[in-house]
């Protein structure tokens, strides 16, 4: 006689994990992902092994984090054959740039779902889990991309299955999950990008941009301090853009002051700014700001104006290092970092030279330096003059030992300063206590870090030390322990 499965008892939870490819956007967007989850019947579980669904958030910016992204998914199907895991499911830009086509040529992952999807991720996992087959789509209103405030209670913006008090009001739970319990944590002002830069595919998937309210903005840092966040890095495709929809350019300038004198938040960090919108407001506003740290992630690109140009980008070299002038004349402290793109069509060997020139005359702390690749889509890929892949790697190769000489130099030009470095982990070093943190110039994960020899007794993950810089190694730093006061 065959026996009836058991049915699992009601109480018990189903689980998921979240594993998260690409940039601080992706970051956010997976923990909005786990709070809905989680207010929608799931238990988080680190580790995917654990889980019955492991949900990747994918990169489709580039080559390599499109890999990447394919890789990581066929590592977590394998887990279908030999553990807990019922279904793997594919999220992300990549999975709503490519949709139907990533499915049929990823039959390993049990749903690609689309940024529609996102709203209602609870329902749609618990469907594929009992064998509904989805189909992705294409989404219609970019504004589902952002955010949902932790506190909203407008029953409209989200549907989550089971919180409800019955009025149709969401019980104003946190729809955002923390995955990292890291001091620093980015916080989205937008999504989407109005710029048409000719080798960037961005805004054909994430849509137009469109910043979030301030309000929104606002009360989700409030809820970050209330989980210990002391680092809040504000993200977006284009922070330089923040409020244009809204009918202010320079709400941003009035933005960070709100942000920074949140009970809680130590430093607010501004990412992605682009160059030709950069405004003496807002360099005021990032260099005078008490809390905001004195960081410009500046997307110079290039520096030649025709391959700009070509990019339909703006800028040239002396407008370049004018404005680094008038970012070092406000704060002579400041942390610069940078991308590039080598290799672009009809680049010459003048205009490679160009890019080389002013990089050493800028003296950036941090340069991301890229070969240039053609993504589907994009004006570029339809531009005559592509370079032989054998000059694209040669002239990355070129200037990334170029860029890794020219950061260490700023490295070295740091010796001596004295420098707050916000406590990320704790270590040893030779059986003494030390710490490793950033300082205010330094970004999180991409920028370098800061090891404080003989840490304090008593230091914690999230306390601000006050050190000085004695040596360098690369893009790093070490630092002495300076005998002041340590804030917590």
């Amino acid at each position: 006689m065959t026996q009836t499965p058991t049915a699992p008892a009601e109480t018990e939870l189903l689980s998921v994990a979240m594993v998260t490819l690409g940039c601080a956007r992706n970051e956010v967007d997976s923990e909005e992902l786990a709070g809905r989850l989680q207010a929608g019947g799931f238990r988080l579980v680190a580790d995917p092994e654990d889980a019955d669904t492991v949900v990747v958030n994918t990169c489709g910016f580039v080559e390599a984090a499109k890999k990447d992204s394919v890789d990581t998914l066929l590592e977590a199907a394998d887990l279908k054959a030999a553990g807990k895991t019922q279904a793997v499911v594919a999220v992300g830009c990549m999975a709503e740039r490519y949709g139907k086509d990533l499915a049929e040529s990823l039959p390993e992952a049990d749903a690609i779902l689309g940024f529609d999807d996102y709203p209602d991720i609870a329902a749609r996992l618990k469907g594929i889990l009992a064998g509904e087959q989805h189909h992705s789509h294409t989404p219609q209103d970019r504004r589902k991309l952002l955010p949902v405030s932790p506190t909203s209670r407008d029953a409209s913006a989200i549907s989550v299955p089971g919180v409800s008090d019955g009025s149709g009001d969401l019980l104003g739970m946190p729809f955002r999950a923390r995955l990292d319990s890291g001091p620093m944590a980015p916080l989205k002002l937008a999504s989407g990008c109005d710029r048409r830069c000719t080798f960037c595919a961005i805004p054909a998937f994430r849509g137009s941009f469109v910043s979030r309210r301030p309000s929104d903005v606002l009360n989700e840092a409030r809820w970050l301090a209330e989980q210990g966040v002391r680092e809040v890095f504000l993200v977006s495709e284009n922070n330089t853009s923040y409020g244009k929809d809204l009918g202010d350019i320079r709400l941003l300038e009035t933005l960070l002051p709100e942000v920074a004198a949140i009970d809680g938040i130590d430093w607010v960090r501004v990412s992605y700014l682009q160059p030709a919108e950069m405004r003496p407001t807002l360099i005021d506003a990032i260099a005078q700001t008490p809390g905001v740290v004195p960081y410009y992630d500046l997307s110079f690109q290039h520096a030649s104006a025709t391959v700009l140009r070509r990019m339909k980008r703006f800028g040239d070299p002396e407008s370049f290092l004018g404005l680094l002038e008038q970012v070092r004349a406000k704060s002579p402290e400041a942390g610069v970092r940078s991308n590039v793109i080598v290799g672009f069509p009809g680049e010459t060997e003048e205009e490679f030279q160009t890019l080389c020139d002013f990089l050493e005359a800028a003296r950036l702390d941090v340069t991301g330096v890229f070969g240039y690749s053609d993504e589907d889509g994009t004006e570029a890929e339809r531009f005559e003059g592509k370079l032989d892949q054998d000059e694209i790697d040669a002239r990355v190769a070129h200037l990334q030992d170029l860029v890794e000489e020219l950061t260490a130099q700023r490295a070295e030009e740091r010796i001596g300063e004295r420098v707050q470095v916000l406590v990320e982990s704790l270590t040893d070093e030779d059986g003494d206590p030390a710490v490793v943190g950033r300082a205010a110039f330094q970004g999180p994960e991409v920028d370098g870090t800061t090891l404080v020899l003989d840490a304090p007794e008593g230091v914690k993950v999230g306390d601000l030390l006050t050190a000085e810089v004695t040596g360098s190694e690369g893009v790093d730093l070490v630092a002495g322990f300076a005998n002041e006061e340590t804030r917590r």
